[in-house]
């Protein structure tokens, strides 16, 4: 299987002024795409692979060969880590449906969660992600990974992410990584959100 860049299904410069057009288009053109190359190449080493999806490889990193598990942990995980990324970002939808419910449930109340979430992605050392899984348990809960590391690697199910890679936000915002994150919930599609909760918890 080969895979291939996804395309936004908006355009660049769609989430100004959080996001700038500039650093979208590097973002997806470039990071993105190096990504997607760099998995590619190591897949064409083991053509034998049977893989249903990039997701599925992620799942089951230890059936990668592993002369290129590390290649596919990594680039695998960017390909993946990014397209779920760009899926949640929209602006102006407000938080709905059960996925409302659910951190109200969880967290006490929205402004706890995303005190909480912001402050784990603040102290994240370094490049990674920031996320909402549902976890083992089957409970919403907030982790960190380190680099391109995956949630589904773990056995968590993600449902929302921020990157905290410079590269998401340091043309605009520089080293002011707070910044960023506060700015970055103007841009939370919680539709989409909502849904991949939904079917998380099927």
């Amino acid at each position: 299987m080969k895979f291939e860049l996804p395309k936004l299904e908006y355009k660049y410069d769609s989430l100004e002024p959080v996001i700038d057009e500039q650093t979208m288009t590097i973002h997806h053109d470039k990071h993105h795409q190096a990504y997607t190359d760099k998995l590619n190449a190591a897949l064409e080493k083991h053509p034998e692979l049977k893989i249903k999806n990039a997701e599925e490889m992620l799942k089951n990193l230890n059936k990668i060969p592993e002369d290129i598990r590390t290649a596919v942990k990594n680039n695998g995980g960017g390909y993946v880590n990014h397209s779920f990324f760009w899926n949640i970002l929209k602006k102006d939808v407000r938080l709905n449906g059960k996925i409302k419910n659910e951190i109200e449930k969880k967290f006490k109340s929205f402004d706890k969660f995303k005190e909480e979430f912001t402050s784990a992605s603040i102290g994240l050392f370094g490049s990674g992600w920031c996320w909402l899984v549902i976890n083992e348990n089957r409970e919403l809960e907030i982790i960190t990974t380190a680099n391109q590391d995956s949630p589904l690697s773990i056995g968590k199910i993600p449902v929302l992410v921020i990157d905290l890679w410079e590269h998401a936000y340091y043309l605009k915002y520089q080293n002011k990584r707070a910044e960023y994150i506060s700015a970055f919930w103007d841009v939370v599609d919680w539709d989409k959100v909502n849904k991949n909760f939904v079917n998380a918890v099927k």
